[in-house]
């Protein structure tokens, strides 16, 4: 059980090695598609209090979020903006190029973090080393990974000149993995999740319903008060006005160290997503 955390409101943040501040709730757009759906999104959360969007390439809708940042009226310089760079597009060269792709597919002339979406064998210390020089260069304000375990860290941190301030892992009550948690944690990497409702699955255990009903909660509001209460920062991805409200009433109680070691005490180490040591694409 990692410590306890300070959660204040919805514009609460964590604070990165670097001092910037990054949200610790956050609208994920995972399979937002690209049109009004993922504009609406982003205005509805920006309207909400949110502040802080997380997209990648990969979701092929920076355009869209990038409408819905602008319809929303909110200042950008409120907005922690995060994308990542694509599989395909690792490399130096490549990685350079595929961040001036998303800043105009975006329309915002600088990044708040930017991600390398998984570690590619081969490629990842050279994305890295981008990464590195886009941070130097002001055009992006925190630079990190994601999906990488430990080894993939170590490896990195073997010859990078900034270690990872983020790395954005799938993280739910099936897989904790608390020991890449404290790695990052004593190395000053904010640790950060993506699917924590398990892709769904997570709405079907009793164990959580029980806790929902003990705290008079929903189970996803359960979920993600575990995420913030380990120190964790939450994207959780939903399209639907009603439950990005929903997502973000989460600050009127706190779990019990009890109710958070009895989460932590679930872990199987079962993905709803690849293995980052095992997969192709």
């Amino acid at each position: 059980m990692s410590q306890q955390h300070t959660i204040s409101d919805i514009k609460g943040s964590f604070k990165l090695r670097n001092g910037v501040n990054m949200p610790y709730l956050g609208l994920g757009t995972y399979q937002s598609d690209n049109d009004q759906e993922v504009v609406d999104a982003v205005k509805s959360a920006l309207q909400l209090g949110y502040r802080h969007i997380d997209t990648a390439a990969a979701y092929k809708n920076e355009e869209g979020v990038g409408q819905g940042i602008r319809e929303s009226g909110i200042d950008r310089s409120e907005i922690f903006l995060v994308t990542k760079v694509w599989n395909a597009d690792q490399g130096y060269d490549e990685t350079l190029k595929a961040f001036d792709a998303s800043l105009k597919r975006l329309g915002v002339d600088y990044l708040d973090l930017y991600l390398i979406h998984w570690p590619v064998a081969g490629k990842y210390k050279e994305t890295w080393r981008a990464l590195e020089h886009l941070y130097a260069q002001k055009k992006i304000r925190a630079i990190g990974v994601s999906n990488f375990l430990k080894h993939h860290l170590e490896d990195l941190m073997s010859e990078c000149k900034v270690v990872p301030m983020v790395n954005q892992m799938e993280f739910h009550p099936y897989l904790v993995q608390q020991d890449l948690i404290d790695f990052c944690t004593s190395n000053g990497i904010q640790y950060e999740s993506w699917s924590p409702f398990m892709q769904g699955k997570v709405f079907e255990l009793d164990i959580c319903a029980d806790l929902a009903k003990k705290n008079n909660k929903s189970v996803a509001q359960i979920i993600l008060r575990y995420n913030l209460q380990k120190g964790i920062v939450a994207i959780p991805k939903s399209v639907h006005a009603k439950r990005i409200a929903s997502n973000a009433d989460i600050f009127d109680f706190e779990l019990s160290i009890a109710d958070i070691t009895f989460l932590d005490g679930l872990e199987t180490g079962k993905r709803s997503g690849p293995d980052p040591d095992n997969f192709n694409f």
